[in-house]
């Protein structure tokens, strides 16, 4: 069969080449086309994407006014790509801005789609479930809190596990620097990187710790330069983010797929996160967001509870950052129970297989006759 994915960031990229391996082990004919990164290419054999990811990654309602005419232009071209390549499936991952539109212009069309990692509407802009409903065949979602919530809506779904799990366990491990020293995942992109790392650079001054810098697939050293400057303590290192996370004595940690991963790492972490004034405004007061749900953490929303510090918008200063790093280095009673915490989250994501088991379910759904 011919299965077309869709992913817009390094997280998607990641799950789209997990979802790649188990669909090639359970569909030895599978072709693969794709918009994603370098971990699809390498999973579909070295298939190079029809568009890289980085091409149009944007975070923030202000990003996104700024770039609505490429966006638009790169929507047209997948259109045309997809009719022209006549998939069995359309497989959007995450990226809901993009992939919602994809997803109406393929139900229109009677291309059958498969939405894995769907839009959080748990979370925010509930008005999406509808369309999720009207133009995707089927969810595949990958946390546990997702089952009630979707179940509640109407909205088919299915349920295997989270393949972090996987992508964790089966990852070989090499230390990256000698002697104690901080992880910083300052998120994958542009936007998040230029609003964490001069905090983070005024943490490194005031810790006087050596400090890793998990260096974003979509940037490039031009990235960070500006903001580490001549400091000595201060590295950046490229695709070795669970590398530098398991070694680490504690991780600095933008909200996201990376929190989730400290925890079933086991790096103690403090989540950090903010954005624009225009973007925070709209997604508190005009959304709703922090009303809806408790925890910008996947980590702490599968454990229901703050297994750990989540520091948003006015919060993430140098003050309680370097705070909060002094307790988890320092204090061994709370490193103990956030490393109990993050058994309980590893628990709840399930076990082994997840993106084996959601590959096979996808060739299942596909197999049923059409009514």
């Amino acid at each position: 069969m011919r299965y077309y994915l869709i992913a817009g960031e390094a997280s998607g990229d990641l799950h789209g080449s997990n979802l790649i391996k188990g669909l090639r082990a359970a569909d030895p004919e599978a072709e693969f086309r794709f918009r994603g990164g370098e971990l699809m290419s390498s999973a579909a054999g070295g298939t190079a994407p029809v568009v890289h990811y980085r091409d149009g990654a944007v975070m923030g309602f202000a990003e996104i006014a700024s770039k609505a005419c490429s966006l638009a232009r790169s929507l047209k071209a997948c259109k045309e790509d997809i009719v022209a390549w006549k998939p069995d499936v359309v497989i959007p991952i995450d990226y809901p801005g993009f992939n919602l539109r994809i997803a109406r212009f393929c139900h229109a069309r009677d291309i059958k789609v498969f939405y894995y990692i769907p839009p959080k509407t748990w979370a925010s802009r509930e008005g999406r479930n509808r369309k999720l409903k009207a133009w995707v065949d089927k969810l595949f979602i990958v946390f546990p809190f997702e089952v009630p919530y979707f179940s509640k809506k109407g909205i088919p779904f299915v349920y295997k596990g989270n393949p972090l799990v996987d992508a964790v366990d089966g990852h070989k491990w090499s230390r990256p620097a000698e002697g104690r020293y901080l992880a910083l995942l300052p998120g994958s992109r542009k936007a998040e990187i230029s609003r964490m790392m001069p905090v983070c650079m005024e943490v490194a001054d005031r810790m006087g710790m050596q400090v890793l810098v998990a260096g974003a697939p979509s940037a490039g050293m031009e990235e960070y330069a500006p903001y580490i400057g001549e400091r000595k303590n201060v590295k950046v290192l490229f695709d070795r983010t669970y590398d530098i996370l398991k070694f680490a004595d504690a991780a600095i940690v933008n909200s996201g797929t990376a929190s989730l991963e400290a925890a079933l790492i086991g790096t103690p972490q403090v989540v950090c996160w903010s954005s624009s004034a225009l973007t925070f405004f709209v997604a508190d007061k005009l959304m709703g967001v922090r009303r809806r749900i408790k925890y910008i953490s996947l980590g702490n929303l599968c454990l229901g509870r703050l297994a750990f510090k989540e520091l948003v918008q006015g919060d993430f200063n140098a003050d309680n950052v370097c705070g909060e790093l002094d307790r988890l280095l320092n204090d061994g009673n709370c490193r103990a129970s956030m490393l109990a915490d993050y058994a309980q989250i590893r628990d709840a994501l399930g076990g082994s297989g997840a993106s084996q088991a959601i590959a096979e379910a996808m060739i299942n759904e596909l197999k049923k006759p059409t009514i």
